[in-house]
């Protein structure tokens, strides 16, 4: 079973550099509250920089829920990272069973941004590889994702 990776695309109001900053190390500052897998509230979201780094949760009781690592780390230009999140919204641990979200930044003209996300490889979480691309094709997902980054990354 092959599916059809997901592609979003938006333009943004600000530089190439700016547009990578903010999508990697302000990952926080855009990422939804609500957007998480532990029972506790949300403190914060963290990428790490640098391919291998993590990609997480951290939680007002203290745990952590990683959901990914980088596999790709290029700036100003891309980064990739594997989603290890299940169709039930729970955390797979084996990385072979992760799909992967690439996101390539390319600067338009003075001061605006093209960020096209591909998330891919879904077959690989297996009997609930549906329910993930369906989950992250919808508002809620990387339609609505992409609209919160734009507008941290233009202000």
């Amino acid at each position: 079973m092959t599916l059809e990776p997901i592609r979003k695309t938006i333009t943004v109001a600000c530089s190439r550099e700016h547009a990578f900053k903010v999508y990697t190390e302000g990952f926080d500052s855009w990422w939804p509250r609500e957007h998480h897998l532990g029972e506790s509230e949300l403190v914060e979201v963290v990428l790490e920089a640098g391919e291998g780094g993590r990609w997480y949760e951290r939680l007002t009781d203290g745990s952590e829920c990683v959901w990914g690592h980088v596999l790709a780390w290029e700036p100003p230009g891309r980064v990739v990272l594997s989603w290890q999140i299940d169709g039930d919204w729970k955390i797979d641990p084996d990385p072979t069973r992760a799909s992967e979200i690439e996101v390539v930044f390319t600067e338009e003209g003075p001061g605006t941004t093209r960020v096209e996300v591909e998330h891919r490889a879904f077959e690989r979480h297996g009997a609930t590889a549906e329910k993930v691309r369906d989950g992250v094709n919808t508002e809620g997902g990387w339609n609505g994702l992409l609209k919160l980054f734009a507008a941290k990354a233009a202000s």
